[in-house]
């Protein structure tokens, strides 16, 4: 089996959807991604800070695996690195089948997933449909429905059926370090019992 390994690295110090796609970012213990508006010990996304500005920010650092840009792009969405607002896009590795707390070393940097992305509506702002690709109900089958979002983002189901969320995972970085395009990524299973990653 191939070496996971990171594809591509973003930030950006504004809060957009999408990140900019740099040479290296530089992760920081307890804080996130240096000059990126999503750094900081308390939550720094702006519907869970209207919610309550005083939570963890368990949102430091958004991975998504590449073969999710691969197959919006094969339904037609023009998508690259950080247009999905990640900080590390990640090839050769199912980041969505990982458990809460595993740890993911990367570069000299070490992170610990903390969930799911939970979908919002500027998903499909930034292509109408996408939303579709990142959100597929649990049992496989394809639907004409539209998703329909919640009120702060996220969804129960499809056609009243549950669903995946495929838009990525959050992590809280445990170690600093810079992280670049081709660095390994080692994976770190927390002990037994594991939790699944839940929406974050």
């Amino acid at each position: 089996m191939d070496t996971p390994f990171v594809m591509s690295v973003s930030r950006d110090q504004l809060h957009r959807f999408s990140k900019q796609p740099c040479e290296a970012i530089e992760l920081v213990e307890d804080l996130g991604v240096r000059g990126d508006a999503h750094a900081g010990t308390l939550v720094q996304h702006r519907s869970r800070v209207r919610r309550d500005p005083n939570q963890p920010n368990l949102r430091q650092v958004h991975l998504i695996q590449g073969a999710l840009l691969d197959e919006a792009r094969d339904a037609g969405h023009d998508i690259g690195p950080g247009s999905l607002g990640e900080n590390v896009l990640t090839g050769g590795l199912d980041l969505l089948a990982l458990p809460e707390g595993t740890r993911l070393h990367l570069g000299g940097a070490s992170v610990r997933l903390t969930g799911l992305r939970n979908p919002c509506r500027q998903i499909d702002e930034r292509s109408r449909g996408l939303l579709k690709v990142v959100v597929r109900r649990i049992d496989g089958i394809a639907s004409d429905a539209d998703v329909e979002l919640g009120p702060t983002g996220g969804v129960k189901s499809v056609d009243g059926v549950g669903i995946v969320r495929r838009a990525g995972v959050m992590a809280v970085v445990e170690r600093s370090g810079t992280v670049r395009p081709g660095d390994p990524i080692e994976v770190e299973l927390p002990p037994q019992p594991r939790t699944p990653l839940a929406p974050v």
